[in-house]
């Protein structure tokens, strides 16, 4: 079976790998799709080798198909259209207090253990989810970050009528645009970027100018900071409203200067966005069923997996792409 490896410090390799048979409690899957995560690239960049072991494969925005149970699986059958919420959860203990998706010894799949890259993958039955019948394989491998954005708009508690600021339109930031008007609220979006600002515009949004945080103070009833740019911890306490909930998505490495008088001043809240919950699984899946968002439209291209070093090295110099997605049978 055709599997690619990251082989550390920035480099992959196409290869084979066998056919796990699943232990009991476990599934294999024959993988459909699998989309090209930033996170993906972050390991691509060598910046994750101290928790990547190499040789290994890597991956986790994917669609596939349940080929084969292991031992005490029920509630799935061979042939049915799956997604995974790749958490491994068995490290849970009584002080993560029942979050299990942020637990302590929280492992992800496709990180801290194989992924998706390959045409077969072997995982704990209870990462699946059930898609629809006949839904699009290609778009449910967007179920993954759209669960993202779903928990992003949950932990918010966005409300419709309420006014959201998105600030950054990569993949993330545009998938939360997305739920976010899904549930009925007006949405802005910032971003540098001027091609990822016209896509935006072509998604229908309101777009803002982020140097101009002075004519836009107190507009957003939420802000999602999905940039990871200091200048927008900066600005995050500016565009919030009395009362205004600011959710951090992006991640922060390295501690940033935050108004915290504006906490004050405003009475704010900061709430923080991990990943995701089976809800939030559940909703993405609900979502893409709907087919009233336009999904299709953040795949960029749709590629082979015998190219995906290729095109590690492509997305190396960096692009405007919204969505790579792998095409794991060809």
């Amino acid at each position: 079976m055709t599997a690619v490896y990251y082989e550390g410090n920035g480099s992959f390799a196409l290869g084979e790998c066998a056919e796990q048979a699943p232990a009991p409690g476990e599934v294999r899957l024959e993988v459909a799709y699998c989309g090209i995560c930033g996170t993906d690239l972050h390991i691509a960049h060598g910046a994750m080798d101290q928790r990547v072991r190499t040789p290994q494969v890597i991956g986790h925005e994917m669609s596939g198909i349940v080929a084969e149970l292991g031992a005490g699986v029920e509630g799935f059958r061979v042939g049915e259209p799956v997604v995974v919420r790749p958490l491994d959860t068995r490290g849970e203990t009584p002080a993560d207090k029942g979050f299990s998706h942020i637990s302590a010894g929280l492992k992800f799949l496709g990180i801290d253990a194989p992924g998706a890259f390959q045409r077969s993958w072997t995982v704990p039955a209870f990462t699946l989810h059930r898609l629809p019948a006949g839904l699009d394989m290609q778009l449910a491998a967007l179920v993954e970050p759209l669960a993202v954005a779903c928990h992003d708009v949950r932990r918010a508690e966005l409300t419709a009528g309420e006014t959201a600021v998105v600030i950054g339109a990569g993949p993330i930031g545009l998938l939360v645009a997305l739920v976010a008007r899904a549930e009925g609220a007006r949405v802005l979006v910032s971003e540098v970027n001027d091609a990822r600002l016209a896509f935006a515009q072509e998604l229908g949004f309101e777009t803002m100018d982020p140097s101009a945080v002075e004519a836009a103070e107190r507009i957003a009833d939420v802000v999602f900071e999905v940039s990871g740019a200091p200048a927008a911890a900066l600005a995050m306490t500016q565009l919030a409203s009395v009362r205004g909930r600011i959710v951090v998505v992006a991640i922060y490495p390295e501690p940033q200067l935050v108004r915290l008088f504006d906490f004050f001043w405003k009475e704010l809240q900061l709430r923080g966005a991990r990943v995701y919950e089976p809800a939030d699984f559940d909703r993405a899946i609900e979502l893409i069923a709907g087919a009233t968002m336009p999904l299709e439209r953040l795949i960029s291209r749709v590629e082979s997996l015998e190219r995906l070093p290729a095109i590690f090295e492509e997305l190396a110099h960096g692009t405007n792409e919204i969505k790579v997605v792998v095409d794991c049978r060809a």
